[in-house]
């Protein structure tokens, strides 16, 4: 065992997504700190980020149902559409900054154009549809976006999910042609080969064991080599926990007042994998229905055209499951573990709260593939078995907390950032929007957290991120430009066409 004490300027703990993120823009800001990252597997983005764990949705609310919700008078709450959308929209922006300035290339490899469709059916969902076609297409941030009822048109939109399709019930679609398809494993592998090459150190294969504050206000991190066992000690004036579902526990361990009161509620989740090119080709869009009742929001059904290793592939689900691991690689006794005398009350409220969820969940784990086939089936009338298979998702930890809106034991739905009043310490914890709405909660951290730095890094964030500040909606020419140069650095523009060619 070697105590060998190192000191650096900021750690970030896991490799994912959200991680590659903040160094990439603390290394723009501060070329001179110095960054050091943990990561317990051998690899960047095998956790959450990685390919085959997330839908791959460039999350912009075009076609997500859950983002607009019908209010009691009937008419439609597109607010949070449009946070998420504008949120996406620093996404892009900033991968375009990389692109643009070659500090990452070959955009190809990790986002393509993909029209995004919403699908509904009955005479009820189709009026919702309707209603919410109207009051998003005449946003500018959802322009290009069309709507049918008509079989005729949805057969040319989505000839797979038309065929031989039997019910006489109304059926209805939107499609706006502006949506993506992203590749967050591959997008963090190339920002952690950037991040090597501007001397970041990057330890694979580490753990973060614990982690405690030293008397002058830094944080110590017990580190051990998960190959020799050998323990090392890292010091850092501010430590990112990135870790997707192990971020929890390393909050909990961090001693924070801010850590308390949260739990976690891990939920899994299962994809079906066609293995049939010639049904793969048939079909081109990211389709989303709507959620099964007491279904939590991210398993909203959805059937994925997906490009994966330059190869069009094809999804649909997710199933949701129940693990009690935190991580798709953790360990059975995660969840049990996060239950501490502070979040005991909170744990328990929310599970009295969520039973038709929990019996949900359960439901899920227990269908059979026939069962989910069954479920397939109402996307594609003539789905064979054969032609399917099953692949495990990744492990996602919802956030458990107090709330005033939603009382004791809240199940929120998303992504948030718990930080120590004073900046030196932050955790991301949840799920979806996730991944594509990264670098707007890493902006958000680098706020909270260098407040005394934000003067200073200002020009910079808006030399790399334009409309940083700035409401869009109230800028509707700004949306047009930034639309059309980010579309063209991202190999996105003109190229309807383009998208086929892995068919």
């Amino acid at each position: 065992m070697s105590n060998r004490q190192t000191r650096t300027d900021v750690i970030l703990i896991g490799a994912g997504i959200m991680s590659a993120t903040l160094g990439t823009l603390l290394k723009e800001l501060v070329p001179d700190w110095e960054i050091t990252v943990f990561e317990r597997l051998a690899n960047a983005g095998e956790e959450s980020s990685n390919e085959w764990n997330n839908a791959g949705t460039g999350h912009s609310a075009l076609c997500e149902l859950n983002y607009t919700v019908e209010k009691p008078d009937g008419s439609i709450d597109i607010s949070k559409a449009i946070k998420i959308n504008e949120q996406f929209q620093l996404s892009r922006q900033f991968w375009s900054y990389l692109v643009n300035s070659n500090l990452i290339r070959n955009p190809q490899d990790f986002i393509m154009p993909l029209p995004h469709m919403s699908l509904v059916q009955g005479e009820k969902d189709v009026t919702f549809l309707k209603k919410r076609f109207e009051a998003l297409s005449n946003n500018p941030l959802f322009q290009g976006m069309e709507f049918s009822d008509d079989p005729r048109k949805l057969m040319e939109w989505i000839p797979l999910i038309m065929k031989d399709r039997k019910s006489n019930e109304p059926i209805a679609a939107t499609k706006i042609d502006s949506g993506t398809d992203v590749n967050f494993g591959a997008l963090t592998r190339m920002l952690f080969d950037h991040l090597k090459s501007k001397n970041v150190e990057i330890k694979f294969k580490h753990n973060v064991d614990d982690i405690k504050r030293t008397s002058d206000g830094s944080w110590e991190l017990k580190v051990r080599n998960v190959d020799s066992g050998t323990v090392e000690r890292h010091t850092a004036k501010f430590v990112f926990i990135g870790g997707g579902g192990g971020s929890l526990p390393l909050l909990q361990k961090s001693g924070i007042p801010e850590g308390k009161h949260v739990g976690g509620f891990p939920v899994s989740g299962l994809f079906m994998v066609c293995n049939n090119p010639d049904v793969v080709a048939q079909h081109h869009a990211k389709v989303y229905g709507k959620a099964k009742v007491g279904a939590p929001p991210m398993s909203v059904p959805h059937l994925d055209t997906r490009f994966i290793d330059n190869k069009k592939s094809l999804l649909f689900g997710p199933f949701a499951g129940f693990s009690p691991k935190f991580l798709k690689t953790g360990s059975m006794f995660d969840l049990l573990g996060s239950v501490k005398p502070d979040n005991v009350l909170t744990m328990l409220a929310a599970g009295a709260k969520n039973v038709p969820l929990t019996k949900y969940l359960i439901q899920q784990v227990m269908l059979s593939k026939e069962q989910r086939m069954e479920e397939l089936r109402e996307f594609i009338p003539n789905a064979k078995s054969e032609d399917w298979d099953i692949v495990v998702a990744g492990q996602r930890v919802q956030v458990i907390k107090d709330t005033a809106a939603g009382g004791k034991g809240t199940l929120q739905f998303g992504t948030e950032v718990i930080s120590a009043a004073d900046g030196s310490i932050a955790a991301l914890l949840g799920a979806s929007p996730g991944a594509s709405t990264a670098v707007f909660v890493m902006l958000e951290l680098i706020k909270k957290c260098f407040p005394q730095h934000l003067k200073a890094w200002e020009p910079k964030i808006k030399e790399m991120i334009p409309s940083y500040g700035v409401s869009l909606l109230k800028n509707p020419e700004l949306i047009h430009e930034i639309h059309t140069s980010t579309a063209r650095t991202l190999g996105l523009a003109g190229k309807k066409q383009y998208a086929y060619a892995y068919a």
